[in-house]
């Protein structure tokens, strides 16, 4: 179990079918260590298990087989349950259904009003995390007047006010804009980077894994693909034979690579085509 933040020991989901069917493997024998300080980027297409996966990374869902552990509590141990999702804090897809107040303050001190932290604590948290996803300027507004970007960056605020060690973010840019996508992108570098947050992010976005430490690709509930962002873009084949698209840089060069033209084929970002040409 050693010091990871998560650690998932051969776990096994299963969704019961509605009709006489076989069960549905979600997440198949799947083991996992998490890091302390990690950026993590879990990448499948839809049906691939990801989304189960985050939810049995906070105790949402028990695996049916297996263990996992948040910070070395067992997500199977109800009384730590409550501490493990203060641990690892949550941000879903839909901002919408993240919201349950009428003012942005007040969404953000949910969470940490429910802890029972006292209200001058409470103010200093909000303040702060405002701060961090840049929505400071936003605290009076009324959420549902936020543009898309701006209501998934309350949603974080509000899991930022509870301090967790570890954020996981459930595709958290699938409903937004491209405008809005680059904003949480910039908010998950900075929660890593800046404030230290162990980060797992879940998407089918390739481009949104370019700045992890690591990529897991799974497919039918099984992890296929494991390594740093270059070892996992340049199997441009791999990648799309299970149905996702790698970077458009990345895709240059190696079509550019195709036609002859001697240039690396684990290129990143366009400045790095730029210097490779």
């Amino acid at each position: 179990m050693g010091n990871y933040m998560i650690d998932m020991q051969d776990v096994t989901y299963k969704y019961t079918s509605t009709r006489d069917e076989e069960d549905l493997m979600a997440v198949d024998n799947v083991s996992i260590a998490v890091q302390r300080g990690e950026h993590l980027v879990i990448l499948g297409h839809n049906g691939s298990g990801k989304s189960t996966l985050a939810k049995l990374m906070n105790g949402l869902l028990l695996p049916a087989e297996g263990e996992v552990y948040v910070d070395g509590m067992n997500t199977k141990d109800t009384d730590r349950i409550w501490d493990i999702r203060q641990t690892a804090g949550m941000v879903f897809q839909n901002p919408d259904n993240q919201m349950v107040a009428t003012i942005v303050e007040e969404d953000v001190a949910f969470g940490p009003e429910n802890q029972g932290v006292p209200p001058l604590e409470i103010r200093r948290r909000v303040d702060e995390a405002l701060k961090i996803v840049e929505m400071g300027d936003y605290a009076k507004h009324a959420p549902h007047l936020l543009s898309g970007g701006q209501k998934q960056r309350v949603a974080i605020a509000g899991i930022l006010a509870m301090r967790p060690d570890c954020i996981i973010l459930d595709e958290p840019t699938a409903m937004l804009d491209p405008i809005g996508r680059m904003e949480i992108i910039d908010t998950i570098k900075k929660l890593n980077r800046v404030e230290n947050k162990t980060i797992v992010h879940i998407t089918h976005y390739m481009d949104e894994a370019v700045e992890a430490d690591r990529v897991l690709i799974m497919e039918r509930g099984e992890i296929v693909m494991e390594g740093t962002p270059r070892e996992i873009f340049s199997q441009v084949e791999r990648v799309k034979s299970l149905g996702l698209d790698v970077p458009q840089v990345t895709e240059l060069a190696y079509e550019l690579n195709e036609e002859g033209i001697d240039i690396s084929r684990n290129i990143l970002t366009v400045e790095e085509l730029v210097r490779a040409l």
